[in-house]
């Protein structure tokens, strides 16, 4: 096993001599190539069979036949001599990542969370497993035999079998029973980390206890050695822990530790190879076990061994040689350049400690040195400007800040948002979406801000978009999250109608109701009298000069009046009048 991105393995011992050097190398397209060791070339490659990543790669007894399983969720049956492929099944409703045959080649495990075993004549599957809460990485048979050897064995009933995932610190060991009630782990060992390789030995015998080699992530090897009878409710710790470190001496004081990358067991079970050191040039080494000691630290001078001279070539920096006219743009501020003095031959190199007496320069004195206009450095108003801004929003997403974040996302100005989108580096455009799809979901206030940023996301990153290949799932809960705000969107509208039409009328009854009250009470009134008897005496005295000036306008008017009838009676005939008659009319 070459890593868990790539899986390698090679045929078993006992097979013919033509396809002992076959290696097996399953690819990131879903091909799988066999590379012959011995001729140093690549014999033929199996295509057809995966539409996604080869996950692992596992030979059968018969030689002819290779088992493969991918992220398509499918098992690939193959024959290597045809190169065709034999049979294929879906393993799993995720991706399957882990395979293991059986020690009688008629059973296959098979892993993506949950464990299967399938009975590869009728490609059924035999048992479930409860398996992990993460994918996979590692699965093997402990035994050979059943512990219990007076029940017929049918090769499988009363096996058991190791595995470990990836981000688990237990490796969880299962026992095949007859019935299928049990789908837990009897047992599990614990270790320091997330396991990267395991080996084990066998246990052929039923008193014979099986020894196990887990390499972790952090570089230490744990051993452990155990006899599988039955169940164990806590987790098993290890008998010994191997670590190697450097001696520490040569100038460098303190020892450092080196990583073991992988451990197998040598043939006589007492022995390891330790692989350990760089991955480029790995070292090997055969130790002989002392599982008395609890912990035991191994001292290597691996800087000895490994010269890499590609290290000392890179971290040497080298001077350009320029003229002392030519000005350099410093990379920070835009629009300022700073010219490069070459260092004087001869003159040793300034150290950046202080004289005792010496006082420390200030930034401004530096920046003057610097040729840098300090007024150009300092920005009106204290507020930042939009490269800053840019530059802090990707310090504010690699770091999770929520500080850095609120203070450039909570900008309600267009042009600083859409400078601050149009400055940013390409690969934080997916982080900012999920930070805003996470912003979204939240007040609000403070959705109806982060709109804007994503209207621009949207615009000027829009091509940048459109070519990756994961984009859906990427912005998949962003579509929902629209989605589901745009269907409530008409229902919300109409009860904005009826409510604002009911705020407007209780609003119109109020101001109704606040109007003060007019004064009813008239300042002056006006009486009307039709007969002579309701008129006061007091009214009659009042108006006495003024009735007797009416009076004497009313004669002069009745003298003429009398004229013109007695011209008309005359020209009637009727000049005779009565006098009574004239006095009333009078």
């Amino acid at each position: 096993q070459d890593g868990p991105q790539r899986k390698k393995r090679k045929s078993e011992v006992g097979e013919v001599d033509k396809q002992l050097d076959i290696l097996a190398i399953g690819t990131a397209v879903g091909s799988i190539l066999l590379y012959s060791t011995v001729k140093g070339e690549l014999q033929s490659k199996l295509d057809g069979g995966h539409d996604s990543r080869v996950n692992c790669v596992r030979w059968h007894q018969d030689n002819c036949c290779l088992y493969s399983c991918s992220d398509d969720k499918h098992i690939v049956e193959w024959n290597t001599q045809t190169c065709k492929v034999k049979c294929k099944w879906k393993g799993d409703t995720s991706s399957v990542t882990c395979l293991c045959i059986s020690p009688d080649g008629k059973m296959l495990l098979s892993a993506g969370r949950t464990i299967k075993l399938w009975d590869l004549e009728t490609k059924e599957v035999y048992r479930h497993f409860t398996g992990h809460a993460t994918s996979v990485s590692s699965l093997m048979f402990t035994t050979v035999k059943p512990m219990n050897e007076s029940k017929p064995f049918d090769g499988i009933t009363g096996l058991y079998f190791l595995s470990g995932a990836i981000h688990d610190r237990l490796l969880s060991v299962w026992y095949i029973r007859s019935d299928r009630k049990e789908k837990n782990a009897v047992m599990s060992f614990t270790v320091t980390d997330e396991p990267t390789f395991v080996d084990l030995t066998v246990s052929e015998v039923k008193e014979e206890p099986v020894k196990l080699a887990v390499v972790c992530r952090d570089g230490q090897l744990h051993l452990f050695e155990h006899i599988l009878n039955g169940y164990c409710k806590k987790p098993l710790t290890s008998n010994c822990t191997i670590q190697i470190a450097t001696p520490g001496n040569d100038g460098d004081s303190t020892p450092k530790p080196v990583p073991i990358l992988a451990a197998a067991f040598c043939t006589d079970k007492q022995s390891l190879l330790l692989v350990y050191g760089n991955t480029l040039q790995p070292i090997i080494e055969k130790v002989s076990l002392n599982t008395s000691e609890s912990h035991i630290c191994l001292v290597r001078d691996i800087q000895k061994v490994l010269s890499l001279k590609t290290d000392a070539a890179l971290t040497k920096v080298k001077t350009p040689v320029v003229n002392s006219d030519t000005k350099v743009l410093v990379p920070g501020i835009p629009g300022h350049s700073t010219a490069v003095k070459t260092p004087a031959l001869g003159k040793e190199k300034k150290k950046n400690k202080r004289k005792p007496g010496e006082t420390e320069e200030s930034i401004e004195e530096r920046l003057g040195a610097l040729d840098i206009d300090v007024s150009k450095v300092k920005t009106p108003g204290g507020l930042p400007q939009t490269d800053s801004f840019a530059v802090l929003l990707v310090q504010g997403l690699e770091s999770n800040d929520a500080e850095i974040l609120n203070k450039v996302l909570n900008t309600r100005k267009e042009n600083i948002v859409k400078n601050t989108v149009a400055r940013m580096p390409i690969h934080a455009v997916i982080p900012l979406l999920h930070e805003l799809t996470k912003r979204l979901q939240g007040n609000p206030y403070s959705a109806s801000v982060m709109v804007r940023w994503l209207k621009s996301v949207f615009t000027l990153h829009a091509s940048y978009l459109s070519t990756l290949p994961d984009l859906i799932p990427q912005l998949g809960m962003l579509y929902q999250l629209m989605e589901s705000r745009v269907k409530t969107l008409q229902k919300l509208s109409r009860l904005h109608g009826r409510l604002f039409i009911l705020v407007t009328q209780v609003a119109a009854s109020q101001t109704v109701q606040d109007v003060p009250e007019v004064n009813q009470t008239a300042k002056l009134v006006y009486e009307d009298d039709s007969s002579e008897e309701e008129g006061s005496d007091d009214e009659m005295i009042a108006d006495k000069d003024s009735d007797e000036n009416w009076d004497e306008d009313e004669e002069k008017e009745e003298q003429s009046d009398e004229q013109d009838m007695t011209v008309e009676k005359e020209i009637n005939g009727d000049s005779d009048l009565e006098p009574e008659n004239e006095s009333e009319e009078e």
